[in-house]
């Protein structure tokens, strides 16, 4: 196995959110030392330019934009945000999504952002779009509906409902000061967007990224009433009915009201999905 195969053996192991924290941290480490060392500026190939124009000849920075960071600590944050938001998501959800989360939601930021473009030609004329934020706030705003009272831990100390999280950070990111960053911030907006509407039908019952893959019929959520889940019950069910009560409890109790074993279930079941 020579060198190159080696990195992609090694890539393949890893979980989509290592692989996702690796290609934003590959292409800002690319970008920074090639700049550095050759003088030759990436920019103009990865972030994506809002005049109508210049994307139709770099229509690719749609996807690659919301891997590209400049500056250090806004790599930083990003990646710690998306690294915590991620560990909610999997808990519920499982790490299959993830990805078509992240991608949906930067590409609605950056449509967002290409339409205003257009919309208004003198005010975003010479702009650039980079950075993961929309993608991230977008898999974020998705547990805020589906699960809002899911319960986090701010440094370990200060318990909140997950909504209440998720709206403390868009408002610091995004609504405080929107002069600062305006297009950056809007983007934000679109991101989350895609987020709110997918936690939406996915709460009616509509898995969107089934929908959008297969023609077949949607698979669905059927939501149940329960009281108590209990392991020994679960014998006779199918994993996905087993999982539906354990979400149901989820969302009507929070996290902490299901027992160990039936955490264990849980998480079990999530890396199956």
């Amino acid at each position: 196995m020579n060198f190159l195969q080696q990195i992609k053996y090694n890539f393949q192991r890893q979980g989509v959110l290592t692989q996702i924290i690796i290609l934003n941290v590959a292409l800002y480490l690319t970008i920074n030392l090639v700049g550095n060392l050759s003088h030759l500026n990436l920019v103009p190939y990865t972030a994506l330019p809002i005049n109508s124009e210049t994307f139709l000849f770099h229509f690719w920075t749609l996807f690659t934009y919301m891997f590209t960071h400049l500056d250090f600590w806004h790599l930083f944050w990003n990646m710690v945000l998306f690294y915590f938001m991620s560990q909610v998501f999997f808990t519920i959800m499982g790490q299959k999504k993830l990805l078509y989360l992240y991608v949906m939601s930067g590409i609605s930021g950056g449509v967002l952002m290409l339409i205003l473009g257009l919309i208004f030609p003198s005010a975003f004329s010479n702009a650039i779009l980079l950075g993961a934020s929309a993608a991230v706030l977008g898999v974020g705003a998705v547990m805020a509906v589906y699960s809002p009272n899911y319960k986090v831990y701010l440094f370990g100390a200060i318990e909140l409902s997950y909504k209440y999280f998720f709206l403390i950070t868009f408002a610091l990111s995004t609504i405080i000061d929107l002069s600062v960053n305006t297009g950056g911030k809007i983007s934000h907006i679109g991101g989350t967007l895609f987020g709110l509407i997918y936690g939406y039908y996915l709460k009616k019952g509509t898995d969107l990224f089934n929908f959008s893959f297969s023609f077949k019929r949607k698979k669905t959520y059927e939501p149940r009433v329960i009281e108590m889940v209990k392991p020994r019950q679960n014998k006779g069910k199918n994993d996905e009915q087993t999982m539906n009560e354990l979400l149901d409890k989820i969302s009507k109790s929070g996290y902490d009201s299901l027992t160990k074993s039936e955490k264990d279930e849980l998480f079990k079941l999530s890396q199956k999905k």
